[in-house]
């Protein structure tokens, strides 16, 4: 199952508090933190990535009864505990992640999140705190 876009029907968008910019997902016991995209000509929609696309069993067609409340934390990113182990342990890579926009972060904590074995969640933090304190990008290898 590929990335799906889902439309935020207008009504759900005037139900929820004015400026509500990331929303959280109930689909059956699976509950998602998301943000709220804009639509060109207005509007909203969500991004249902690949994985939890996969997790959800979802296939194409498929409808779904999901809950939507606005984010209480929008700024809350759940660190996996790899990766808050190893900004913990080298505080110039902490110093670097710190100014990061928050999408970034969101971003290295679910790819080292979405990992299948430990060993690679590992291997995927240590590379990022390795980049981000040689003031590097953190998707990017040194040099690029």
């Amino acid at each position: 199952m590929p990335t799906q876009i889902v439309r935020v029907p207008a009504e759900v968008l005037a139900a929820l508090p004015p400026g509500t910019k990331r929303v959280v997902l109930h689909v059956g016991a699976h509950r998602e933190r998301l943000g709220l995209l804009p639509q060109p000509g207005g509007g909203r929609y969500l991004m249902l990535r690949k994985t939890l696309c996969e997790q959800l069993k979802m296939r194409i067609g498929q409808v779904f009864d999901v809950q939507m409340e606005a984010d209480p934390a929008p700024d809350h990113i759940d660190l996996p505990d790899e990766l808050a182990e190893a900004l913990a342990a080298w505080s110039e890579a902490e110093t670097a992640y710190q100014p990061l926009n928050n999408a970034m972060k969101r971003a290295m904590a679910r790819h080292v999140a979405e990992a299948k074995t430990p060993e690679t969640r590992a291997r995927r933090a240590v590379q990022f705190v390795e980049r981000l304190a040689r003031s590097g990008h953190p998707f990017r290898n040194p040099g690029q």
